[in-house]
């Protein structure tokens, strides 16, 4: 059993439950994002913005590695900060892209 942190971006909700029904049925502790912003049209400000970030670093140092959505290989500047923060702790980092995860574990009938 691994503590793993999803990372990337708030408009891949999607892949985000793809990844997390994946990696939990596989006896992981997956740790996501609180909400979607960026999909389900949250506005935030920059306040908070800087608070959730900083969140999210807390979370990646509780976990063994995080697991970076990066659909269509896209990293934003969040994921990349946390990428990098990850990279200096020492921690495994695996990528959706790399397709790991099997289509069966699609949060959404196609």
């Amino acid at each position: 059993m691994r503590i793993i942190t999803l990372c990337g971006s708030t408009k891949f909700k999607h892949q985000f439950e793809q990844a997390n029904a994946y990696l939990t049925l596989q006896g992981n502790i997956v740790i996501s994002l609180a909400f979607f912003e960026q999909n389900e049209g949250f506005e935030i400000t920059q306040e908070q913005a800087e608070l959730l970030g900083n969140l999210h670093f807390r979370k990646i140092d509780i976990s063994d590695e995080i697991f970076v959505i990066d659909v269509d290989g896209y990293i934003g500047n969040s994921t990349s900060k946390e990428i990098e923060y990850a990279e200096k702790k020492g921690k495994v980092i695996r990528y959706y892209s790399s397709g790991e995860i099997p289509s069966q574990y699609s949060a959404r009938k196609e």
